[in-house]
């Protein structure tokens, strides 16, 4: 039979090659051939494949670098802008930016720990106990919604995503009026327009768990699509872009907490 031309079997496992690993499993022991067969499957680091190991330990490495910078804006408050731009626009260059980048992510992970630790730090100063309170409160939200979702509870819908996509572009642009308020001191409320009140309560103890809930979905969306990038074989560089996608909404759920808390202590 004549060989294929297709390049693609042009090595060692076909044609001649082929022939010649056919000869050396003949010329094999039983005791070999056995121990050959025996041996496990190749994991996901020995195929370049994404996993949930890999993908956890590459979180935990870019969540050690928040905690890093975190440390140092704890210490140094006036970092917290800077951290902030630099937070902003590298969480910007690493959503658009088609193959991640290792460097560029444990990076944005220590800019926006400078910003996230000045902040706490300045909160902590006005409200002692205000950051262990955000970081249980982003724990339990966090360790309630992976228990759910890896025990089938809740799970993505295209209804629930077309909601909170809505709800994210609304809450945007909520933001963006509200810091722009703020910084031309139109508005010079502590929390600007989260400050004012509805019928007595503040605008942002209504916001607030209305955000955290969208912040848990995101999550949900985060482990769906880690979920499906291992079981269709993502490249393993791909882990670096779930990792960050994790760490972002992990960010934006411990900031929205500690905001609402910060409210609610502050309104009391």
């Amino acid at each position: 039979m004549a060989l294929s031309s297709n390049p693609a079997f042009k090595n060692a496992a076909f044609g001649t090659g082929g022939a010649k690993v056919a000869q050396t499993a003949q010329g094999m022991t039983a005791e070999q051939l056995d121990e050959l067969y025996g041996r496990p499957s190749a994991g996901p680091s020995e195929t370049d494949r994404m996993s949930y190991e890999d993908v956890i330990m590459k979180t935990v490495a870019t969540l050690a670098l928040v905690l890093v910078g975190g440390a140092v804006g704890f210490f140094v408050p006036a970092l917290a802008i800077p951290g902030a731009i630099a937070g902003f626009v590298l969480a910007l260059v690493n959503i658009f930016k088609k193959k991640p980048s290792p460097g560029l992510i444990l990076t944005y992970g220590f800019a926006q720990g400078l910003f996230l630790g000045a902040l706490s730090g300045m909160l902590e100063a006005e409200l002692p106990g205000i950051i262990s309170q955000a970081l249980l409160g982003t724990g339990i939200v966090f360790g309630v919604t992976l228990a759910l979702f890896a025990n089938g509870k809740i799970r993505e819908s295209a209804r629930a995503t077309k909601i909170f996509m809505i709800a994210m572009i609304s809450y945007a642009l909520f933001s963006l009026v509200n810091f722009g308020l703020m910084i031309t001191g139109i508005n010079t409320d502590a929390w600007g327009l989260r400050s004012g009140e509805i019928f007595g309560i503040p605008l942002g103890l209504i916001i607030g768990p209305l955000v955290i809930l969208m912040a848990a979905y995101s999550l949900v969306l985060d482990f769906t699509t880690i979920q499906e990038g291992v079981k269709n074989g993502a490249a393993r560089i791909l882990g670096w872009k779930a990792a960050f996608g994790l760490v972002l909404t992990i960010v934006w759920l411990y900031v929205e907490i500690l905001r609402l808390i910060a409210i609610i202590r502050g309104s009391n």
